[in-house]
C-alpha cells in the first residue's frame, strides 16, 4: 500500500498515524551511504526550475505574443464572425428537412404508381419467362470459385446493357433501365414471380421521371413481398462468391416499412422428442426469426418442456437491438432436449411476458411464436384465460422437422388466435417461413388505407451497392384490388424505398467555422446517431444496421442523458455543461466546457444538435480583396520557398470542385497549386471562405517565421523544430528539414495536439505514442522528438477566439540531460559539477548525481512517460508508465493523482477468435449412407429435398457444412465487428503535491509527486526499487477486446435507455379476415435435380472454403 502526506488542495488519502511518523523519519534520516531522499521543498524548487525553463523556451520560440501582434496588425484582412448556435441549428435542420422532403415526394409518387399499376394488372396463368423483358442484375455478376475457376453462369434471358461510371453512385450505372434482383432460393420462372416482374416493369418510367425532377436522387427501390427487388438505376449486383442469398424482405428497412412495431415472445419445445436435426432446425429457426426484428421491436425467447424458462439472462421483453439479439443467438445454441411436452407451461409463460406492463416495450403488435415437433393438446383453457374474446395476441405455430404427428392442434391454435400455421420440414424452409408472418401483421395496415401510409426513416446502414453509409425513407405499398364480394384485399405488396447518402446530409452542415472541436450531430427516436464525428464503423457490407447510441458515441453523463431525452421527445433547447471528452487518438481524457443546442428536424423522426466550445463562438473570415497580396501570400505555398520559410502542409479540404484530393500531402499541394494557376480564390467553383482563410494564414505564419524563428538558433535550446498550425488549414514547420520527421496530421482539425491545445491552458506535451510491445530504436541514428504546444488566444473588440496553435519539438536525448541538471543540486554558478555526497557528509540525493539510486520522471496527464533521468527509459518514452514502473504508477493511481475512465468502442473490427477443434466430421448436416444412396425411394423422400434446402441454406450458414478445423483455417483473413474496451487515465487533482511511501516492508519506496504549473506534466521522484517483492498489478491502458458479455447486457436491459417508437400503431382492424391461417405445403422436385444437388451437397460438405456473408441493401 502507499501512504501519503498530501499538501496543497488535493483531498488526502487518510493514512494511519504511524504511517505519517514512518514517512517523516524516512525522509529526514540519512542513509548509511551519506545522503537522504530529497526534501519536499527541494523538489518544489526543482519543479519551479523546470517550469521556468519550459516557459522560457516557449516564450522565445513559440511566438504566442508575436503572433497575437501579427493578427492585430493584419486586422484589415479579416472579419470576426459569430456562430449563433440557435440560428445555425434552425438553418441546418431546415435544410435537412427540405432535402428529405424532396425524397418523400418521389417516394409517394412511386408508391401511388405501384398500387395503380398492380390494380390494373391482369393476372396471367400461362405467362412465360421469355414474355418478360428485364435486366437481371445477377446475370453480369462474376462468381469466382475460391479455387480460381470461374463458375458457369445460369442461362438468362436478361437484357444486355452498357454501363458508365457515375460519381454519385460510386459505380457503373445505366439510367435508361431499372435492375431486378431475385433471391437465389426463389425460382424466377414461377408464375407468381413472372407476374410480379410484369406489372413492376411499369415502375421504370416513374423512376426515370423522378430523377428528371430531382437529379440528386440515389437508389430508388421497390422491395416486393414476393422477394423481387427492382431498383433504379440499373447496375450489376454486388454478390459474394459462389452464391447470393440476399432477400429484400429480411432487410431492416423493409421490415420497418411492412409492419408496425412488435412485442414478440418465442417459445421453443425442448422435450425429449425434439432431438438431433429437429432441434438444430429449431435453433436455426429462432436465429432467423430474430433477424426479422428491428430496433423498434421487443422480444424474449424461452424454452419449455414440463416447465418454461428463458434461454438467456433476460427475464422480460428486451429491445431487439443487435447486442440483445446476439445474446439470444448465443444462448439458443445451448438448448438441450429432455423431458415431456407441456404446451400450457410455454403459453402461460409467453402471455405473462406480454402482460408485463412495468417494462419498456413496443405496445403495438403482440405475438407468440411457438416452435414444436407436434403435440395433441390445444390448451384452449389458456387462450380463454389470457386472449379471448379480444384476441389481442396473435399466435403463430411452427411444426418443425420430419414427423408423422397430427398437426391439426397446431393449426387450430393459430387459426383461433388470428395467427398462422407454418411447416418447417427442413433447413431450406426456414428463411421463407420465419418471415411470412409479416404478411399477417401487414393486414391491419392495408385495411387502414392512407392512414397507414406513413413515411419512416431508417437507422444508418451500409448500402449493398457501394454508396457507403445511407438512410432510407420507406413507404408501404398496398394491394388495392377487391374480390368478387367487393371485400378489400388485405395483402401488402411490398415496400418502396429511397436512399439518402449520409455524405449528402453532411454537406448541409457547417464544419470549418465551428473550429476543430465544434460539430453537428443528429439522432433518431432510438437515440442512435445519424450524424456524429465519432460515427465511423470499421466493417462495410455487414448485415446489421449501424446502431451507435449517442451516449456511446460520447462519454456518458447525466447532462447528456437529459439532452438525449429532450431530443427524442422532439423538443428544442440549449445547455452549457462541463463534461469529459476523449482525445482524437483515444489516449487522453479532457474535462471541457461545451454548449449543446438542439432542435427537431420537422417531418422526420430525427433531431439535430450542435456542440460548440466557448472559444468557437467567434471565428475569422478572411477578406483578401487585394489581389497583389493574394499572389504574395500564395507564393509562400510554393515549395521553392520552403527552404527559407519552412515547410508548409495544407489541410486536404475541398477548396474547389475540380481539386483532386490525395492522401499524400505533397501530391495534394501540387494539385492545389496547379488548380490555383487556373482559377482565382474568388472563383464560383471554389469555397471562397476556405480559400481566403488558407491564403491569409499562409501569410500570417510566414510573418512569424520572419519575426521570430529565423532569428533564433534552435540548437542552443535543443529543439528539433518549431511549428504553427491554424484553423485556416496551414501547418508550417521550421526548418524545412524537420518536415521529414513530421508525423502529425496535415489537417489541424484531425491532429490530436491541435485539438487538445485548444481545450487545455498552458503547454501541452505530447510524446510519440509507444505501445507495450515497443522495444526501442538506436537513439544515435533516430532522433526522438516531443511536441510541446499551446493555443494562441486573441481578444478582438471583446471577442475571444483561438485561431492557431504554436509549439516546439524537443530533442529527447538533449532534454533528458537538461532535465537531470534542472532537477539537481547544481546551481547556476556551479556548472562544472555537482556537489557529491560522501560518508562524512549528509546531503540530499538529486536526479543527476544519484541517477543510480533515484528515479526522476515527467509523466503527462494520460500517464505516458515524457522524460526520465534513466537512460534505459529513453526508448520507453511515450509508453504508458505502468509498462515502465508498474509499482510506482499504481501508487500514483491509488493516491488519486490519476482517475480512470473506462468505455467501449462498439464500432471496432477484430480478427475472428480461434475455435476449438472438436473433431473433423461436418457439423449438423445429414450425410446419407450408401444404403440410402442406393435406395430410390430415399431420393424422392422429404429427407432428400431437405438436403437440397440444407445446401442452399448452408451456403449462408457455413456451420452446417464446415468442420471446426476448416473454419479455423479459412477465417484468418476475415475480420468481424467486435466491441473493444478502452481505458484512459487523467489528472484528478489540481496543483497537488504528495510525499508518500509505498509500504512493502523491507522493500518500501519513497516517492514525491508534484504537478508542474501551466503544463500537463506530473514531476515524480522515487527511490529505485530495492527488490522485486513489492510487485503491483500492472494497470492496463491499451485497448483490448471486450470479454464475452462485457458490457453486461443482462444488467443493462434492466435500466434501458430512453427511446420512443413510431407514434402510430396498426395492429387491429375489425374488418380483418383471419380465415387464411396456414396449412402444409410440400415440394415435388425431380429425381434428376435431386441427384445433381446431392452430389453438389456432398462436394460442399468436404469443401475447405468458407463463404463470405451476404451483403445488404
Amino acid at each position: 500500500m502507499a501512504m501519503a502526506a498530501p499538501t496543497g488542495s488535493a483531498a488526502p488519502v487518510a493514512p494511519a498515524l504511524c504511517g505519517h511518523l514512518a514517512l517523516l523519519l524516512l525522509l529526514a534520516a540519512p542513509a548509511a551511504h551519506g545522503y537522504s531522499f530529497p526534501q519536499q521543498h527541494t523538489m518544489q524548487y526543482w519543479a519551479r526550475r523546470l517550469e521556468q525553463e519550459i516557459d522560457g523556451v516557449m516564450r522565445i520560440f513559440g511566438g504566442v505574443q508575436q503572433l497575437r501582434g501579427i493578427y492585430n496588425e493584419n486586422r484589415n484582412l479579416f472579419e470576426v464572425k459569430e456562430n449563433v448556435p440557435r440560428k445555425l441549428v434552425e438553418k441546418v435542420a431546415g435544410d435537412i428537412e427540405s432535402l428529405l422532403a424532396k425524397k418523400v415526394r418521389a417516394l409517394k409518387r412511386l408508391a401511388n404508381a405501384a398500387e395503380k399499376f398492380q390494380k390494373a394488372h391482369h393476372w396471367q396463368d400461362n405467362i412465360r419467362e421469355e414474355d418478360i423483358e428485364y435486366y437481371d442484375s445477377k446475370a453480369d455478376t462474376e462468381y469466382d470459385d475460391p479455387d480460381g475457376e470461374e463458375i458457369e453462369r445460369e442461362k438468362s434471358n436478361s437484357l444486355k446493357l452498357e454501363f458508365t461510371d457515375d460519381a454519385n453512385f460510386k459505380t457503373k450505372v445505366n439510367y435508361s433501365y431499372a435492375a431486378v434482383q431475385i433471391p437465389t432460393d426463389i425460382y424466377k420462372g414461377s408464375t407468381v414471380i413472372l407476374n410480379e416482374l410484369n406489372w413492376t416493369q411499369a415502375l421504370e418510367d416513374v423512376f426515370i421521371e423522378n430523377r428528371k425532377e430531382d437529379p440528386s436522387l440515389l437508389w430508388q427501390v421497390f422491395g416486393s413481398a414476393t422477394g423481387v427487388t427492382r431498383y433504379y438505376p440499373a447496375t450489376p449486383w454486388r454478390a459474394p462468391n459462389k452464391i447470393d442469398l440476399y432477400d429484400v424482405r429480411r432487410r431492416p428497412w423493409y421490415i420497418q416499412g411492412a409492419s408496425s412495431p412488435k412485442d414478440m415472445v418465442i417459445i421453443v419445445d425442448v422435450s425429449g422428442s425434439v432431438s438431433g436435426l429437429t432441434l438444430k432446425l429449431m435453433k436455426t429457426s429462432v436465429y432467423e426469426m430474430l433477424d426479422t426484428l428491428s430496433d423498434d421491436d421487443y422480444v424474449n425467447v424461452a424454452s419449455f418442456n414440463e416447465k418454461a424458462k428463458p434461454v438467456s439472462c433476460f427475464k422480460h421483453l428486451v429491445q431487439a437491438n443487435i447486442r440483445n439479439k446476439k445474446v439470444f443467438k448465443e444462448d439458443v445454441q445451448g438448448m438441450v432436449a429432455k423431458g415431456t411436452t407441456d404446451y400450457k407451461a410455454g403459453f402461460e409463460y409467453a402471455f405473462d411476458q406480454l402482460q408485463n406492463s412495468n417494462i419498456t416495450r413496443a405496445n403495438c403488435n403482440k405475438m407468440i411464436m411457438m416452435f414444436t415437433d407436434g403435440g395433441e393438446d390445444r390448451v384452449q383453457d389458456v387462450f380463454e384465460k389470457y386472449n379471448w374474446p379480444n384476441k389481442t395476441v396473435r399466435v403463430f405455430t411452427f411444426s418443425v422437422g420430419q414427423h408423422n404427428y397430427d398437426v391439426t392442434p397446431l393449426q387450430w391454435m393459430a387459426c383461433a388466435n388470428k395467427g398462422y400455421y407454418f411447416e418447417i420440414p427442413s433447413i431450406g424452409a426456414i428463411r421463407i417461413n420465419t418471415q411470412e408472418y409479416l404478411d399477417v401483421l401487414g393486414r391491419p395496415m392495408v385495411l387502414a388505407g392512407n392512414r397507414a401510409k406513413q413515411v419512416q426513416w431508417t437507422n444508418v446502414y451500409q448500402d449493398a451497392l457501394g454508396l457507403g453509409l445511407v438512410v432510407t425513407g420507406t413507404l408501404p405499398v398496398f394491394n388495392l384490388t377487391e374480390d368478387s364480394s367487393d371485400r378489400k384485399n388485405q395483402l401488402i405488396l411490398g415496400v418502396m424505398g429511397i436512399d439518402v447518402a449520409l455524405n449528402d446530409i453532411k454537406r448541409l452542415t457547417p464544419r470549418y467555422n465551428l473550429g476543430a472541436n465544434g460539430y453537428v450531430f443528429a439522432i433518431d427516436l432510438n437515440g442512435y446517431v445519424l450524424l456524429h464525428p465519432n460515427l465511423q464503423p470499421q466493417i462495410i457490407n455487414f448485415r446489421e444496421p449501424v446502431t451507435l447510441d449517442f451516449l456511446d458515441a460520447e462519454l456518458e453523463d447525466e447532462n447528456k442523458e437529459e439532452i438525449r431525452r429532450s431530443m427524442i421527445d422532439g423538443n428544442d433547447g440549449q445547455r452549457f455543461i462541463k463534461t469529459l471528452i476523449k482525445s482524437l487518438d483515444e489516449q487522453y481524457i479532457d474535462e471541457v466546457f461545451r454548449t449543446y443546442t438542439w432542435a427537431p428536424i420537422k417531418s422526420t423522426n430525427y433531431s439535430l444538435g450542435l456542440v460548440l466550445p466557448p472559444y468557437s463562438t467567434y471565428y475569422i473570415q478572411a477578406n483578401l480583396s487585394d489581389q497583389i497580396l493574394q499572389v504574395k501570400y500564395f507564393e509562400y505555398l510554393l515549395p521553392n520557398s520552403f527552404e527559407s520559410e519552412g515547410h508548409v502542409f495544407i489541410a486536404p479540404r475541398e477548396y474547389c470542385k475540380d481539386l483532386d484530393l490525395s492522401d499524400n500531402n505533397t501530391e495534394f499541394l501540387e494539385n492545389f497549386i496547379a488548380l490555383m494557376e487556373k482559377v482565382t480564390p474568388d472563383s464560383k467553383q471554389c469555397d471562397n471562405f476556405l480559400l481566403h482563410n488558407l491564403i491569409l494564414d499562409t501569410g500570417i505564419t510566414q510573418q512569424l517565421v520572419e519575426r521570430v524563428w529565423k532569428d533564433q538558433d534552435l540548437n542552443t535550446y535543443s529543439l528539433l523544430a518549431v511549428f504553427a498550425a491554424t484553423d485556416g488549414g496551414i501547418t508550417r514547420v521550421f526548418p524545412n528539414k524537420a518536415a521529414d520527421d513530421w508525423e502529425e496530421e496535415p489537417e489541424p482539425f484531425n491532429a490530436s495536439f491541435y485539438r487538445r491545445s485548444l481545450d487545455n491552458k498552458g503547454y501541452v506535451f505530447k510524446p510519440p505514442y509507444r505501445d507495450a510491445g515497443y522495444r526501442g530504436l538506436d537513439l544515435e541514428n533516430n532522433t526522438i522528438g516531443i511536441l510541446v504546444s499551446t493555443a494562441v488566444e486573441l481578444s478582438i473588440g471583446g471577442k475571444t477566439l483561438k485561431p492557431a496553435v504554436v509549439g516546439v519539438k524537443l530533442d529527447l536525448e538533449a532534454w533528458a540531460e537538461k532535465f537531470k541538471v534542472l532537477a539537481s543540486n547544481r546551481t547556476d554558478r556551479d556548472q562544472l559539477g555537482t556537489r557529491r555526497c560522501d560518508p562524512s557528509t549528509s546531503c540530499e540525493m538529486d536526479c543527476e548525481a544519484n541517477n543510480k539510486d533515484l528515479i526522476c520522471v515527467l509523466i503527462d496527464d494520460g500517464g505516458f512517460l515524457v522524460l526520465s533521468n534513466q537512460e534505459d527509459h529513453w526508448y520507453q518514452v511515450g509508453k504508458f508508465f505502468s509498462e515502465v514502473d508498474a509499482n510506482l504508477m499504481s501508487a500514483l493511481y491509488n493516491n488519486s493523482f490519476y482517475a480512470r475512465k473506462e468505455s467501449y468502442d462498439f464500432q471496432s473490427v477484430c480478427a475472428p477468435e480461434a475455435q476449438s477443434n472438436t473433431g473433423a466430421a461436418p457439423r449438423g448436416v445429414f450425410v446419407p449412407t450408401v444404403a440410402d444412396l442406393l435406395n430410390l425411394a430415399w431420393w424422392t423422400s422429404a429427407a432428400a429435398w431437405s438436403l437440397f434446402q440444407q445446401f442452399l441454406y448452408g451456403l449462408t450458414y457455413s456451420s452446417w457444412f464446415q468442420t471446426e478445423e476448416v473454419a479455423g483455417d479459412s477465417m484468418e483473413a476475415r475480420e468481424t465487428s467486435c466491441i473493444m474496451k478502452q481505458t484512459q487515465y487523467y489528472f484528478s487533482t489540481v496543483n497537488a503535491t504528495y510525499n508518500a511511501i509505498i509500504d512493502c516492508g523491507n522493500c518500501s519506496r519513497l516517492f514525491h509527486a508534484q504537478r508542474l504549473a501551466n503544463t500537463n506534466l506530473l514531476f515524480v521522484v522515487a527511490d529505485k526499487p530495492l527488490c522485486s517483492q513489492c510487485e503491483s498489478i500492472k494497470l492496463l491502458q491499451a485497448e483490448v477486446r471486450a470479454p464475452p458479455r462485457d458490457p453486461n447486457q443482462c444488467e443493462l436491459v434492466d435500466r434501458p435507455r430512453y427511446r420512443k417508437g413510431p407514434h402510430i400503431c396498426f395492429d387491429y382492424n375489425a374488418t380483418e379476415d383471419t380465415s387464411d391461417c396456414g396449412g402444409g405445403a410440400s415440394f415435388a422436385p425431380s429425381l434428376g435435380v435431386l441427384l445433381s444437388l446431392q452430389l453438389l451437397l456432398l462436394y460442399s460438405s468436404t469443401s475447405r472454403h468458407l463463404l463470405p456473408p451476404a451483403t445488404c441493401l
